[in-house]
């Protein structure tokens, strides 16, 4: 039920003694063909990691064989250095399977600012490609976490062809895609211009709309490879809904493994003049710390959501605004509306609902609480 579920690919993850705490580290997924076609996104930060950098220039050849994935070790913000050792783990990936390194891409995740240890590293790529099985997707899932607490994989069957999916992410959760890395894999028959363009109208609304702490990774690259092994050609739209679906399944397990996070927060954007005011609003709304610390503590103190709307350039009248806290209307034409307390925050899902009454267009924006267990998780990350 993940990247192995398509036809064509096989998967390993092993544990190659990157992670101080022993646990599955590195990650291989290898396309079988008879198609090498391949679309990624990447982090928008300036600040990017080698495998981005790396992975980046592969893309643009709309071909990827295989890509090794590691945990443990960001590989980023290490200079010409760590660049040597991303191409290094592609040349030796590459060799391991008689390919070319120019067709391999190479994603990292964990601590920002350290070398990866090349000679545990390169015997792990060695194991994972041993391994690797038509039954291995979700050993590769497990491989790639860092502070996830379960692994994150989904799938779905259009006709006649498959799409799976695996994902690590729960902190630096952001646009540009999160503190996540995604392989993304398909049996459909389709060239790179189009997995392109279906890939990026889905991480549009999906991983670019998941923003649970603003902060945005240096390492973020979602992969998507086909391998053409169903020989179905589908139609374009299907294809897109379909992977669309499953990127928004990855979003929604990565929003319900956040650090720290109690509540799932869904925010509603509505009556907007463009579809970019309601997202500018909701991203807004979604990093607004104050907000999220009174959700944690079950305070429904709409005049935080007012707050964060006015802090943006949207298209929006004050004496128009109205809000919701799951379904009740506490806010109206910008003044107090039902009684807050009527309110019930017990929940572990919340839905604000902001209406901006200035046009038709909307957005949907994912996001957490803050609680004091995610400031205890990330001031103790790298010890």
């Amino acid at each position: 039920m993940s990247v192995t579920a398509p036809l064509g690919f096989r998967a390993a993850g092993v544990t190659a003694g990157l992670k101080p705490s022993g646990q599955p580290d590195v990650a291989v997924v290898l396309n079988d063909g008879p198609s090498r076609a391949a679309a990624a996104v990447f982090t928008t930060n300036r600040v990017q990691a080698a495998p981005v950098t790396w992975t980046r220039q592969v893309v643009k050849g709309g071909r990827v064989k295989a890509v090794v994935l590691n945990s443990g070790g960001a590989n980023a913000c290490t200079g010409p250095a760590g660049f040597q050792d991303t191409h290094a783990t592609a040349e030796h990936l590459a060799a391991a399977i008689e390919d070319s390194a120019g067709e391999i891409a190479v994603c990292s995740t964990g601590l920002i600012g350290e070398r990866l240890p090349m000679d545990k590293l390169l015997p792990g790529v060695d194991a994972a490609v041993a391994e690797a099985s038509r039954a291995g997707g979700l050993a590769a899932a497990d491989a790639i976490r860092t502070t996830d607490t379960v692994v994150k994989i989904a799938f779905r069957r259009p006709d006649g062809y498959s799409i799976g999916g695996m994902a690590k992410g729960a902190a630096m959760l952001a646009p540009g895609l999160a503190t996540m890395l995604c392989v993304l894999t398909t049996d459909a028959d389709l060239d790179p211009a189009q997995l392109d363009a279906a890939l990026r109208t889905a991480t549009a609304t999906t991983f670019d709309r998941l923003d649970t702490d603003g902060c945005m990774s240096t390492n973020d690259t979602v992969l998507l490879m086909a391998s053409g092994a169903s020989g179905v050609v589908p139609d374009k739209t299907e294809f897109t809904l379909a992977l669309t679906e499953v990127c928004a399944d990855l979003a929604r397990q990565m929003q319900l493994d956040a650090e720290g996070a109690n509540k799932m927060i869904t925010i509603e954007v509505v009556g907007a003049a463009s579809e970019a005011d309601a997202v500018a609003v909701g991203r807004s709304v979604a990093r607004n710390n104050l907000l999220k610390c009174a959700l944690g503590g079950e305070d429904p103190n709409w005049g935080r959501v007012l707050s964060a709307v006015g802090t943006t350039n949207a298209v929006f009248q004050p004496d128009r605004l109205n809000v919701a806290i799951n379904g009740i209307w506490v806010c109206r034409h910008g003044a107090p509306g039902d009684e807050r307390s009527k309110v019930d925050l017990r929940p572990k899902d919340v839905t604000i609902t902001v209406d901006l009454s200035a046009g038709p267009h909307s957005a949907i924006i994912l996001t957490t609480d803050l609680t004091a267990a995610y400031v205890h998780e990330n001031s103790a990350y790298s010890t």
